[in-house]
């Protein structure tokens, strides 16, 4: 088969019979834990501003949700770890800013801290949504800290939601 025949094939589509999974941004009843680190405190107050205003706005209860703070991003993960290991959780959010630097540093932190937010959240089965920004300069990351907050809100609720549908089913 040609190139050319093979794109000219409709792209398979949705149909009224496929089981599917809606999303829902019902944040009611949930607890949603929160880590943050305090080393760029300026933008992470301001992810934490964005993402705590988005969850009131989706319903969840400001008394179900729990910040710990620490002081970096590499020791975001352990915290994770232990707030879904608690078994109180939801869903979890992190956040914080990694501004590059002169030295290697900023590549060691800006990964590990990410493949341990992933690890956590794989190993735990609790949804985290990582909102760690990784940037060039402070400027970067001040620009970008209101939307991603809002964002890790979102995808915060909606996994915990769409988890909590799939364990219904099963």
């Amino acid at each position: 088969m040609s190139t050319q025949t093979r794109n000219k094939t409709s792209p398979v589509r949705r149909d009224d019979k496929l089981d599917e999974y809606d999303a829902s941004l019902d944040g009611e009843g949930l607890a949603i834990g929160i880590v943050m680190s305090r080393f760029s405190p300026e933008i992470g107050e301001g992810l934490l501003s964005a993402c705590l205003s988005e969850l009131q706005r989706l319903g969840v209860d400001q008394a179900r949700i729990t910040l710990a703070t620490v002081p970096g991003a590499l020791e975001i993960p352990l915290t994770l770890q232990t707030m879904a290991q608690s078994e109180r959780f939801d869903a979890l959010v992190a956040l914080g800013a990694v501004i590059r630097g002169e030295t290697y540093h900023f590549e060691v932190v800006a990964n590990d801290s990410c493949r341990g937010v992933m690890e956590v959240q794989l190993d735990s089965g609790v949804p985290i949504a990582n909102g760690i920004l990784t940037c060039e300069d402070e400027d970067q990351a001040l620009a970008r800290m209101q939307q991603k907050g809002a964002d890790c809100a979102q995808v915060a609720v909606e996994m915990a939601n769409l988890l909590a549908a799939l364990g219904e089913r099963s």
